[in-house]
């Protein structure tokens, strides 16, 4: 598994309450494809039982929609009567929404027309046709704002609000010019996000963060912070809006043909009508046409490798003549010696190798030093992740965890187990479970194996980014754990699917359904396919607009 950049956190501010998780990472997470979690992790290396001939081969709070039973009727509405969202999807700069209970079947409340997030949540933004920036009518109106934002943070010691109320105060302050104000609120907005461990609620805090990176000319970090927020996991609404921002940091460099990737894949992921959306983008997409007409159409895209700044180790490569593998260079220069009998590519700033001759592997980092020698008699090795491997002594079972400096981490042997990601591993012992880094078991090890499957085709070995994890029970009765062990979802589903604001059920006729992120009926299993459920889901979230 590759190991990915995190953002740093302040030091100033209140203190954060909980240990920050790493930053979302940009990008799809590794893919895995055959099926569940009862054979041989790809980044799990068994004994060798002949000669080598290769290297080895790892914006708001949840968004919850109103329970339904008909679809495109709440309960207790009239007919034609929208079904809204408790917890709009929202734009980098939206305001978040506050309720953290999903809607119940009686009426909503009206929303507080002066509280500051009600205010900006319905604030009709303008943008200039050249800068593409937000123009403020009344500025004296965004002070106040600001000042009401902050006397709702002043008695808020969660660190769920404080992160939205601070990056909403940023938002405001990065508006009126104020920018070293917002530097300092986005960064400490992003710590309070990171402590929660919550995908969205930290790629909302990351994406206003680099909204300011972008207005001060910090265009690296600004547009490395909006690669890093757009995971796929969050909803597509969310997602157009971010790729919507970062084709407006890329305008503002002079980066117009990567602009306009991003204002088109905006576009794509908004299958239904967004009458605002597809405005700004034309706006956006005339003000590009006017930049290359006068100077040309700038540098070449660059790769999200590039953007992410990510280290590129040495590689494997192997030399026919001496019959054994080295590493080299992304320029292909061989920087660590052709000489071993097998080598796993490098993940963590280390390697596993093994010497011809030799039944054990040992440890290298990236200059080729030795970091654990073959007498440590480790027959079966995982790739580092997170500062963690698995290793075994028979390369069969007895897995335990083990740091860079050998030192066993985990000493429970278990039978199977998968790379930690984002501070959890599945394991096997009896039933497949899971562990922190640490070794305290979160998940009982009680199900047939994981068959976390999401709506974009990916298949996830274990818990997604967000912390959701598909369990088999057996006999095809699948359910959902998140990576605290709590049962969101029983295991009594034919087939599930994890959806950026729900879950995709099928019944045992075959027909498709829905239910919201805590595991109650949304939408009803009448639909033909999960296309059909998912297409209502959009036309559910239709009303629901990310605040620019």
């Amino acid at each position: 598994m590759s190991s990915y950049p995190v953002s740093s956190q302040p030091t100033s501010g209140r203190p954060v309450s909980s240990p920050a998780q790493p930053a979302a990472a940009a990008g799809s997470p590794p893919s895995f494809e055959d099926g569940p979690s009862h054979a041989s992790s790809v980044d799990t290396v068994r004994p060798a039982s002949g000669p080598a001939a290769g290297a080895a081969t790892a914006l708001s709070a949840p968004t919850m929609l109103a329970p339904v039973v008909v679809p495109g009727q709440r309960p207790g509405a009239t007919p034609g009567e929208a079904t809204e969202p408790d917890d709009a999807t929202e734009a980098p700069d939206a305001s978040e929404s506050q309720p953290e209970e999903p809607i119940s079947a009686e009426p909503a409340p009206e929303s507080d027309t002066h509280d500051p997030e009600q205010v900006l949540a319905t604030y009709d933004w303008r943008f200039h046709h050249e800068t593409l920036r937000e123009i403020v009518a009344d500025p004296e109106e965004l002070r106040r704002l600001r000042d009401q934002l902050t006397v709702k943070l002043e008695p808020a010691s969660d660190n769920p609000t404080r992160a939205r109320l601070l990056s909403l105060r940023a938002v405001v302050s990065r508006i009126l010019g104020d920018l070293n104000k917002a530097l300092a609120d986005g960064k400490l907005a992003l710590a309070h996000a990171e402590a929660t461990s919550q995908l969205r609620r930290i790629a909302i805090a990351q994406a206003r963060l680099a909204h300011v990176h972008q207005w001060r000319g910090d265009f690296a970090e600004a547009d490395r912070l909006f690669a890093l927020a757009n995971s796929p996991e969050l909803p597509d609404r969310l997602r157009a809006t971010m790729h919507e921002h970062a084709g407006r940091s890329c305008y503002d460099q002079g980066r117009y043909i990567e602009a306009c990737n991003h204002f088109d894949q905006a576009l794509e992921l908004r299958k239904v009508d967004d009458p605002e959306l597809i405005a700004r983008t034309d706006q956006a997409l005339d003000a590009v046409a006017r930049k290359i007409a006068e100077n040309g159409i700038g540098p070449y895209p660059r790769s999200k490798e590039e953007i992410l700044q990510l280290h590129t180790p040495p590689t494997p490569v192997f030399d026919e003549q001496a019959d054994a593998w080295g590493y080299a260079d992304q320029h292909g220069a061989v920087v660590i010696g052709v000489g071993y009998a097998d080598v796993q590519p490098f993940r963590d700033s280390v390697a596993w190798v093994r010497r011809p001759g030799s039944e054990t592997w040992e440890l290298i980092d990236e200059s080729g030093q030795q970091l654990i020698d073959a007498s440590a008699g480790w027959l079966g090795v995982g790739s580092f992740s997170e500062g963690l491997a698995w290793v075994s002594r028979d390369g069969y079972g007895a897995w335990v965890a083990i740091d860079k400096q050998n030192r066993v981490v985990i000493s429970t042997g278990y039978e199977d187990v998968r790379p930690f990601r984002r501070g959890v591993a599945p394991v096997r012992r009896g039933g497949w479970g899971a562990v922190d880094s640490g070794g305290r078991l979160l998940v009982p090890c009680q199900y047939a194996g994981y068959a976390t499957a999401m709506t974009d085709g990916r298949y996830i070995d274990g818990f997604t980014d967000e912390g959701l994890a598909i369990v088999d029970a057996g006999g095809g009765r699948k359910g959902v754990v998140d990576r605290a062990g709590r049962v969101i979802v029983p295991p009594s589903h034919p087939n599930l699917v994890i959806h950026p604001v729900a879950f995709l059920v099928s019944s045992p006729t075959g027909a498709w359904g829905a239910l919201d992120r805590r595991g109650r009926p949304l939408i009803e299993p009448n639909h033909p396919s999960r296309l059909a459920v998912m297409e209502e889901i959009d036309r559910l979230l239709a009303d629901t607009k990310p605040v620019l």
